[in-house]
């Protein structure tokens, strides 16, 4: 009840600034936050030969590298901004800005699961960015500073039954963290990026701010077989980390990117705050690689971003079906062993495939994702996910977006071998499971101001995993789902930035 009341007041807030965006009246922010301005013409739109505008910060679309709060915030889909667009950030005017941003998550079964029901999930998102070039000189150098709040409950945890959440925004403990804090710095020309602190890997690696213009945690934030096959590390936990990227050419396509962070399973308890920078409890490193060619509105009329990569986890896990004595964990109620080692390897991509005015962020992107693991003892064999997100639909909505996505998970031998045993021994079918979870959501993003944005969606989960109840003697009912995500950014809300509509 005390989180419902948070998101309620949150919601009422926001709900001040409720005027069409396309309506807004001029607000005093932050040229670096500033988004591009949409006008009504009395024609086609003329096709330009010079590059678009664009707000500064232009890795908000891209899969180089998210290097700070703000480009975290469209990562991670903690801003109400769509997803081509910079968040509404405030700036100091010294070097210093900040974002502050409430994001909640609901959602409600009618149709399947283990029974019916309803959660609720949110956020409190605080970045600050300072550049230290500005504030103190140091050339190419800054500090990255973020904190968030999570509370609220799962709807996959306490009603659906499956593994994978269809609310993204929980998880990584239900409390406040320190979810980073880094130095980076730029060398040589700003061809040679690195960052070093407190950091997870999702920040850095495998995401796209188009993950996050949908809920589900199989797509929103990095794709979930990440974590289901290593110990790749998630937002918002931290630990000691730190990783490089080479741009290859002069025109920054070309990059090489590489990162080792600490795997250390306290850091993933309730109770972690973030704060004890203590290494007790490691159990190794996480390296992740990529090779890529990623565009972004600055320098590309049609942004577009590839990548292959692999994730090395040089760190413990326990193995899915062997105890400590090398029995059956699941009968034998014993710890399970102790492996070491683990890997997977990717290819992955988004386009922009139709923009209607080169001078504006409006248009069409696909994306893709595919993943196979490659080593060590796996409970997934491989994941697919294609989706489409559309900006500026209709003429006097600019912005906002139309998003479809499926993704696939295809279970390994291993990782059904529990549910197998369980139903052997009551006498059941061992071969009457499904071995692939397909989860799709279909959304629609209505900005509600420069400083609200509210995505109600449909998802329908496709033979939810039971691997958390193998004893089940039925499989879960396939599920539909009814969302709606709020993200209220409130700075912009305040007059403090500008955000999508601001003129």
């Amino acid at each position: 009840m005390k989180a419902f009341l948070t998101g309620l007041s949150a919601f009422g807030l926001c709900a001040i600034a409720m005027t069409p965006a396309s309506a807004q009246p001029a607000s005093p922010g932050a040229p670096g936050a500033e988004a591009p301005i949409v006008r009504p013409k009395p024609g086609p739109a003329r096709a330009r030969a010079a590059r678009p505008r664009s707000a500064r910060g232009g890795q908000s679309q891209g899969i180089a590298a998210a290097d700070s709060a703000q480009g975290n915030a469209s990562r991670q889909g903690q801003t109400a901004a769509p997803a081509k667009l910079p968040p509404g950030t405030f700036d100091l005017g010294n070097g210093l800005t900040f974002l502050l941003n409430y994001t909640s998550e609901s959602a409600a079964n009618p149709i399947g699961g283990i029974r019916q029901g309803t959660a609720y999930s949110a956020q409190i998102f605080f970045g600050i960015d300072a550049d230290l070039n500005r504030l103190a000189g140091i050339e190419g150098a800054s500090l990255h500073s973020i904190v968030t709040q999570r509370h609220g409950r799962s709807l996959s945890n306490d009603f659906i039954g499956n593994d994978t959440s269809v609310q993204e925004i929980y998880g990584g403990g239900q409390t406040a963290r320190l979810t980073q804090l880094s130095w980076q710095q730029k060398l040589f020309d700003n061809r040679l990026d690195f960052e070093v602190g407190r950091l997870n890997g999702q920040g850095a690696f495998l995401g796209s701010p188009l993950y996050c213009n949908f809920q589900n945690n199989a797509t929103c934030g990095s794709p979930t077989f990440t974590f289901k096959t290593t110990n790749f590390t998630y937002f918002p936990t931290s630990s000691w980390a730190g990783h490089a990227k080479l741009w290859i050419d002069d025109e920054r396509k070309f990059f090489v990117h590489i990162g080792a962070y600490e795997v250390n399973p306290n850091l993933l308890l309730s109770t972690d705050n973030g704060i004890d920078w203590s290494t007790r409890g490691a159990t190794g490193a996480v390296i992740p690689m990529e090779v890529g060619y990623s565009t972004t509105f600055d320098n590309d009329l049609m942004p577009r971003n590839y990548g292959i990569g692999a994730v090395v986890d040089r760190s413990k896990y326990n193995d899915p079906v062997r105890d400590v004595l090398g029995g059956s964990s699941l009968f034998s109620g014993l710890d399970p062993f102790t492996q070491f080692g683990r890997s997977l390897v990717y290819a992955r991509f988004d386009q922009m495939v139709w923009r209607p005015d080169p001078t504006q962020p409006q248009g069409l992107s696909l994306f893709g994702v595919a993943m196979k693991s490659t080593g060590g003892r796996q409970t997934q064999d491989y994941f697919l996910e294609l989706g489409a997100v559309e900006t500026g639909t209709f003429a006097d909505r600019p912005f906002d977006t139309v998003g479809f996505v499926v993704s696939v998970q295809k279970y390994s031998s291993l990782g059904l071998a529990n549910i197998r045993a369980a139903r052997a021994s009551q006498g059941l079918d061992p071969r009457d499971i499904a071995t692939q979870q397909i989860m799709m959501e279909l959304n629609y993003g209505i900005q509600l101001s420069p400083a609200a944005r509210l995505t109600p969606q449909l998802q329908y989960i496709v033979n939810p995993d039971q691997t958390r109840f193998p004893f089940r003697p039925k499989p879960i009912p396939d599920a539909f789902v009814l969302g709606a995500k709020f993200s209220c950014d409130l700075f912009t809300l305040f007059g403090l930035a500008k955000g999508p509509g601001s003129i």
